[in-house]
């Protein structure tokens, strides 16, 4: 988002959490960053590839999608526990650029360096067949990446967090600042502690620090299922 639009966010996000109906949290601002460690540029953003990045936590991995086409702010979203929120769209230039947390909502799959169950999906294929959206192998959940990550087919209770970006035009640069809708970071790390502290040692839960490293996901893990 435009700093302007980030602002409303946070003044708009306080008062819906304070109300009980929200929940927008914000971390540490970070600069996503190519594998060379020069920022990423948003109008340099590929459209619909799979791209990744760890946010806000070393070990919690998270989607960075161009859409190709716009993404309008989506209104009427809600938690598994029925706190509802609204998502405020894309950002960049053509306000295609959205980041969601790669955790299903349902039985928490991601991806790992080994292998990924889930990923966005440009073209219909598996069982749904379905195009354009995040598909999950492990029990079919899929959610509109343009609106707001919610829920479109499968069991999954509730949308996957969206990670709030933050474009700084004069840079074309894009920061991770916070989360919105329901994280599942806790049931995440209580599930996975043994796995990520194997990959990871005592870093698993530690903040992401002021730049994150963004790669294609063909890079960061071996192998894609397809379903």
């Amino acid at each position: 988002m435009e700093r302007r639009d980030f602002i409303k966010l946070c003044a708009a996000g306080a008062s819906l959490f304070a109300a009980g109906t929200a929940q927008a949290r914000f971390y540490g601002r970070a600069l996503l960053v190519d594998e060379r460690g020069a920022p990423l540029r948003a109008a340099a953003i590929p459209p619909e590839r799979n791209l990744i990045f760890n946010y806000p936590y070393a070990a919690t991995p998270c989607f960075l999608l161009n859409l190709g086409r716009p993404a309008p702010a989506t209104a009427r979203l809600a938690t598994a526990d029925g706190r509802g929120y609204e998502w405020q769209g894309g950002v960049g230039p053509g306000r295609s650029l959205v980041a969601y947390s790669a955790i299903c909502a349902h039985k928490m799959a991601y991806p790992t360096r080994q292998i990924s169950f889930i990923s966005y999906r440009a073209e219909a294929s598996g069982p749904n067949r379905s195009a354009h959206v995040i598909h999950c192998c492990s029990e079919h959940s899929q959610y509109d990446p343009a609106s707001g990550g919610k829920v479109v087919a499968g069991p999954a209770p509730q949308p996957l967090a969206a990670i709030l970006l933050e474009h700084d035009a004069a840079r074309d640069a894009l920061y991770a600042v916070g989360t919105l809708g329901g994280e599942m970071f806790d049931a995440f790390f209580a599930k996975y502690g043994f796995r990520l502290a194997l990959e990871y040692g005592q870093a698993a839960q530690r903040a992401a620090g002021g730049t994150v490293t963004v790669f294609p996901l063909g890079d960061y893990c071996r192998q894609q299922v397809k379903c």
